[in-house]
């Protein structure tokens, strides 16, 4: 069985290992692959794993060998699954290997908003603190989370998580979810998406990508939302109109916007929100905790596993 693995590098850097693959047959590891390598690359491959790469039916159609595509991430839109399942090719993802990552991440975003802790580190390095008069030392403003209200969009297995852990932090959880209010842990409140808006302090979105949920956040919405809110996306890109976030955060309305994801990665360098003031941004890397990534590996060694014995599991 011949297994091409598109875009490994970004899973696997050199710190894991592809040995449960190569057990399981001839494995071929591309660390990144262009849209014009797909087809010869893969054209006799039995089984495709890709994270990025997208292949679509056209390439799908093009590949007579290929009977199984496991997409090494949570969300598979990578995949044309109709074309993918009129030929019989099993799909599968890995869906909550970075639960705890991203929750993580999300709090290390909103702290270093509220508590600037590697601005003050800079500040104590550079001598800032040694030159000041008084025992402490501050030039920004200080935020306590408690008390505050924490306004979740989603409430899968990512947003359940962060919304414990806010409410650890002693504040009040506002929740836009399908979920019914009977089936929500005390401490968290159903609301109207427009009741989100209008009466969070900080707002963090978890929802999937969809029609409904495309720049969710624009202007309209911003509008609706307090002065001085902070926005948190660590969910995906294009849940954010980022020419009206920017805006925002020029005028004042946004406080700050952190976000893991953006709406193409790598960005463009006139992304307007890389210029824009109080944003923290970091690569895409709410995932990618070592721990998280052997998690997927596992996962994912799991679900051809299952397949090649009969019984596909995390098919989509």
């Amino acid at each position: 069985m011949k297994i091409v693995i598109l875009d490994g590098y970004g899973l696997n850097p050199g710190d894991l290992s592809w040995q449960e693959f190569e057990k399981m047959g001839e494995v071929t590891v591309y660390d990144r692959t262009s849209p014009s390598e797909v087809h010869d690359r893969a054209k006799n491959a039995d089984v495709i794993l890709t994270n990025k790469v997208v292949l679509n039916k056209e390439t799908i159609d093009g590949l007579p060998s290929l009977k199984y595509i496991g997409v090494l991430a949570t969300g598979y839109n990578v995949v044309d699954i109709e074309a993918a399942h009129s030929r019989g090719i099993t799909v599968t993802n890995i869906p909550a290997y970075s639960t705890m990552s991203v929750v993580q991440q999300v709090f290390a975003l909103l702290l270093a908003v509220t508590n600037r802790p590697e601005h003050y580190a800079l500040e104590t390095r550079a001598g800032e603190w040694s030159r000041s008069k008084d025992f402490c030392y501050w030039n920004t403003p200080l935020i306590e989370l408690a008390g505050k209200n924490f306004g979740i969009v989603g409430l899968g297995n990512i947003g359940m998580a962060v919304a414990k852990v806010a409410l650890a932090f002693g504040m009040k959880v506002l929740a836009f979810t399908s979920k019914e209010i009977e089936d929500l842990p005390d401490g968290i409140e159903k609301v109207t998406l427009s009741g989100l808006f209008s009466s969070s302090d900080i707002i963090s979105l978890h929802c999937p990508l969809t029609a409904q949920t495309d720049q969710l956040i624009n202007a309209e919405s911003i509008s609706e939302m307090k002065t001085g809110v902070i926005l948190i996306n660590t969910g995906r890109g294009p849940l954010v109109d980022e020419k009206a976030v920017a805006e925002a955060l020029k005028s004042g309305k946004i406080r700050a916007f952190c976000a893991d994801v953006l709406s193409t990665e790598p960005p463009a360098g006139d992304n307007p929100l890389l210029a824009a003031p109080n944003t923290y941004i970091t690569p895409h890397i709410a995932w990618a905790t070592k721990e998280a990534r052997e998690r997927l590996m596992k996962i994912a060694g799991s679900n051809l596993k299952s397949f090649l014995s009969g019984k596909p599991v995390n098919a989509v």
